[in-house]
């Protein structure tokens, strides 16, 4: 294993660190993409994304492991390894369904470069039954047959974007496999290259469920904190304090609530699970009305803003409103279903003027700097919760002239706003 060549399979926010990590560790690792930009920028060792990891391990690479990382758009590269990791997208459509078309073409270019005893690993986020029904077939187009021809795992995707301390190289990994030589090929793998336990599932199924319900789980607790904050909001009650002295209790785990769910994990992962459960004749009734619930949030923190604004007997209509944040998450440049989009969509409908700016997404950016759209904006809505957002203060705003703060992440200090005499609101406080 440790004198393996390893083909990654899609390097973006996934597959780019777990390459970098191989890499360190020491393996021939090809970074294999269809995007010419990406590849040349990880040739050039020039970080194609914000990634804590990623930045960490790329100057390690050019002193002790130079050769041992090469990017390339050449799918022929798979032919030279022993292990292929696949990590591409598995997006959801406009109606929600599951897309699958990005694992079908990986899988199908793995297959026309294949070659003898390939340890073959799926790290992309899929729904139960996925590599069995879907993978599994193309490889086996040519008569190839597993557990003698290929080795079929499936190892969920792990990483916390802007996460300084958990990443693909810290967090414990599940791993099922379709033979039982297959499961220790994998096993032995990412022992090798992760500084935490690796599970071994029963099946191959178990561990694409894991994933699933992981992010659902997230996604339920969060829907729960956003219909309390809304619950409060009516009773007058400041649902950050309450959140707060609940999770006193040692069997409490808080969660937030927010202008909604973002990144490629939480508002995706369980419509996989839906759709899986409805081809068997169940309803996840649960998963849909959390789906429901934080789907709305966007459309929830207009609202906020219009009412703030009918206070002041201004419309939203034709207002200047600046949104603060692009990304999903703090200080990354990751927007990826972010829901300041949702919120720029519903204000434009409103036929507000409609500004924008996010340090980290200058290219998205209506407006070069804070200053600029603070200076230009009559009400301001903080989708993210970067740093230079989080701390702004009551006498910028001010002296900026902005009238309006509707604070979509809850990470301003209210009182000092307040005390200023800006119109402040929360979600749920």
């Amino acid at each position: 294993m440790k004198k393996a060549t390893v083909t990654v399979v899609g390097i973006g926010y996934v597959g780019l660190p777990l390459a970098a990590l191989a890499a360190n560790k020491g393996y021939r690792v090809y970074g294999f993409d269809i995007n010419e930009r990406l590849v040349s920028l990880v040739n050039k060792r020039k970080a194609p994304f914000k990634d804590e990891l990623v930045s960490e391990l790329f100057p390690l690479l050019n002193e002790k492991h130079g050769k041992f990382l090469q990017a390339t758009t050449d799918a022929s590269v798979i032919k030279e390894s022993d292990i292929v990791i696949v990590c591409v997208p598995t997006p959801v459509d406009k109606r929600h369904n599951p897309d699958f078309t990005p694992l079908i073409a990986a899988t199908e270019t793995i297959a026309k470069n294949s070659r003898s005893g390939q340890l073959i690993v799926v790290e992309s986020t899929i729904n139960p039954g996925v590599c069995e029904e879907i993978v599994l077939p193309i490889l086996q187009k040519d008569g190839r047959c597993e557990g003698k021809d290929f080795y079929l795992a499936h190892a969920p995707e792990r990483v916390n974007p802007g996460d300084p301390k958990w990443n693909v190289g810290n967090l414990p990994r599940n791993v099922g496999a379709i033979s039982e030589k297959g499961l220790k090929m994998a096993v032995a793998f990412y022992e090798n290259i992760v500084d935490a336990p690796i599970n071994p599932m029963k099946s191959i199924k178990e561990a694409e469920a894991t994933k699933t319900i992981e992010n659902a789980f997230r996604d339920i607790n969060i829907a729960f904190a956003n219909e309390i904050a809304r619950s409060f909001d009516q009773l007058g009650i400041d649902v950050v304090d309450v959140i707060k002295g609940a999770s006193s209790k040692f069997s409490f785990m808080p969660h937030w609530p927010g202008c909604g769910v973002g990144g490629h994990c939480i508002p995706v992962d369980p419509y996989y699970l839906i759709q899986k459960a409805e081809s068997v004749g169940f309803s996840h009734d649960f998963l849909k009305l959390a789906r429901s619930i934080n789907n709305d949030m966007p459309q929830y923190t207009v609202k906020l803003l219009k009412d703030k604004l009918d206070e002041l007997g201004m419309p939203l209509k034709g207002t200047k409103i600046g949104v603060l944040g692009l990304a999903y998450k703090a200080d990354i440049d990751d927007t990826r279903e972010s829901p300041s989009f949702k919120i720029v969509e519903a204000l434009k409908k409103a036929k507000a003027e409609v500004m924008t700016f996010d340090p980290y997404v200058p290219g998205l950016s209506s407006e070069k700097t804070l200053s600029s759209i603070l200076g230009k904006s009559t009400a301001i809505i903080v989708a993210t919760n970067h740093q230079a957002f989080s701390s702004l203060k009551g006498k910028t705003l001010k002296d900026k002239k902005v009238k309006v703060v509707i604070d979509g992440k809850n990470c301003l200090d209210k009182e000092n706003i307040e005390k200023y005499k800006v119109i402040y609101k929360g979600i749920g406080r």
